[in-house]
């Protein structure tokens, strides 16, 4: 009997316990009747928001690494590749005081400086490409689209030809015309506001009359002068020395560390303006001061090596799709435009045998694809960009 009392008394607290687990789950669970998850708390949702951030943290910095690492490479191509290969341990030991003077002359004389320049310029249009398109939400805002490029371009080719400057004289005043016409552009776009379509369409009208003031000095110079013009306003790096790279360089180290600062308030300004007023940016503030530090970045590369076409324009969208839903990718914008023209110039050495291209011609064949696919798109989609 009690053998068969435990028998049968066993699958009762076996019941009990499933029947207890099943409610006891129900309200763990605080179902309704639906079988769907508890709402998540704050705690959990203020977690996966931080998960989110170190992933994109880990992500730029990973992007970024490799950006660099391509720099470099093209640093040391630039260094070591020429009419003379050099071994990049010999470079090295140039670089650290040693070797001998021909290979000194060669690297630290001819090619040492033309990199240098190279990987400034092309930084200075990245991140000047990236401000104006980040902050006008419009992906045809770069200085070489809207302007500032042929304002700089202008007020270099008439101070040369006309008043004869040149070195710092001749990079101040390529600096004030971009900065000039970036000012004349913003104040006649200006509307309660700033629109970035309205923005790139007077752009656009006063770099073409711009464009055509350097066409009229051109044609009642000298025809050797014309030419010397004409070769700068291409782009170039062709017999750029430590003269030319100087100037860039003092301004680049004001220049770059100041927009960056001054973008800090470039995600609250993309929301819109009543959006960022309302998180406390300065919104008028804030815009001035990243317009006029791209202006200055894009006058001042522009006064170094020419307007180096569309890397201004084509750096920015080349890092915001390596890093999407990073917002304008500043840092990404300026390594991308520093390989691109390190490479394009690269290229327009060594890519007809005993010519030497402008690095512009380079850099057009890559960023007027993009400018037509740009457009069209807008027109597949009707809206621009």
């Amino acid at each position: 009997m009690s053998a068969g009392g435990t028998a049968t008394a066993s699958p009762e607290p076996t019941g009990a316990t499933g029947t207890t687990g099943t409610t006891g789950t129900t309200g763990t669970t605080g179902t309704t009747g639906t079988g769907g998850p508890s709402p998540a708390t704050p705690q959990d949702a203020v977690a996966r928001l931080v998960r989110v951030r170190r992933r994109g943290q880990a992500r730029g910095a990973l992007v970024s690494g490799v950006l660099l690492a391509v720099v470099l490479a093209a640093f040391a191509l630039s260094l070591t590749t020429g009419d003379f290969v050099i071994p990049l341990a010999d470079v090295l030991a140039t670089l650290a005081g040693s070797g001998d003077a021909g290979t000194q002359f060669v690297v630290l004389e001819l090619r040492l400086p033309r990199a240098l320049l190279a990987l400034l310029v092309g930084g200075c249009f990245g991140l000047s490409g990236a401000v104006f398109q980040g902050l006008l939400r419009n992906p045809l805002a770069s200085p070489d689209v809207i302007g500032v490029s042929a304002g700089a371009s202008a007020a270099a080719v008439l101070a040369s030809m006309v008043l004869g400057l040149s070195g710092i004289a001749l990079s101040a005043v390529a600096l004030g015309g971009a900065l000039l016409t970036g000012a004349a552009v913003y104040l006649l776009a200006w509307r309660k506001g700033i629109s970035g379509y309205r923005l790139v369409l007077v752009g656009i009208g006063i770099g073409t009359g711009l464009s055509s003031v350097v066409s009229y000095v051109m044609t009642r110079s000298d025809v050797t002068e014309a030419q010397n013009a004409f070769l700068w306003l291409t782009g170039s790096l062709n017999g750029r020395s430590w003269t030319h790279f100087w100037p860039l360089f003092g301004g680049a180290v004001v220049l770059l560390p100041l927009a960056l600062a001054a973008s800090r308030a470039l995600p609250a300004l993309q929301l819109g303006d009543e959006a960022a007023g309302g998180l406390g940016a300065r919104v008028e503030h804030s815009r001035l001061a990243m317009l006029a530090c791209a202006t200055a970045l894009a006058g001042l590369a522009t006064a170094a090596a020419g307007p180096v076409g569309f890397v201004a324009f084509v750096s920015p969208p080349i890092a915001r799709r390596l890093l999407p839903g990073h917002g304008a990718a500043l840092v990404p914008s300026a390594l991308v435009g520093a390989a691109l023209v390190l490479l394009a110039d690269y290229a327009a050495q060594h890519l007809i045998p005993g010519t030497q291209l402008p690095v512009g011609i380079v850099t057009s064949l890559v960023g007027a694809p993009y400018l037509l696919w740009l457009l069209a798109r807008a027109n597949r989609v009707g809206k621009g960009g």
